[in-house]
């Protein structure tokens, strides 16, 4: 058994748009931002959808947008989805890329989100 949750909306942006595409977004939305340490290529749109990260990621591919799908098991959740139909297209430090049929990226992801909210939103997959 194990649980997950849609917990990340990034807006991917090319890494010399990234000032641009934050200043934008900031202020159509009405936030602030933050960037969590250690993590520079991440600028947190705060408190943008509430109850989800939302976030600007700076990249070095085509702009785009994409969800994280956080777990408390992320090779079961890999497996899962695979067994839906997505494909791991990569993997980087815990992170694991698929993308959906129809062509869309998403991320599965360790738990980041408080441990009580991750254990209320999240669905239960598996034997119970």
């Amino acid at each position: 058994m194990h649980r997950s949750r849609v917990s990340t909306f990034l807006i991917d942006v090319r890494r010399d748009e990234t000032a641009q595409a934050t200043g934008f977004w900031a202020s159509a939305l009405g936030v602030k931002t933050s960037t969590p340490p250690g993590e520079p290529q991440f600028t947190v749109l705060e408190d943008a959808i509430p109850g989800y990260v939302t976030a600007i990621q700076s990249i070095d591919d085509a702009p785009r947008y994409h969800l994280d799908i956080e777990t408390d098991d992320v090779a079961a959740e890999v497996a899962r989805l695979v067994g839906l139909g997505a494909v791991e297209v990569s993997s980087w430090q815990g992170c694991h890329t698929l993308e959906a049929p129809g062509g869309h990226l998403f991320c599965v992801i360790p738990v980041h989100s408080d441990p009580g909210y991750f254990a209320e939103h999240a669905t239960v997959w598996g034997n119970t």
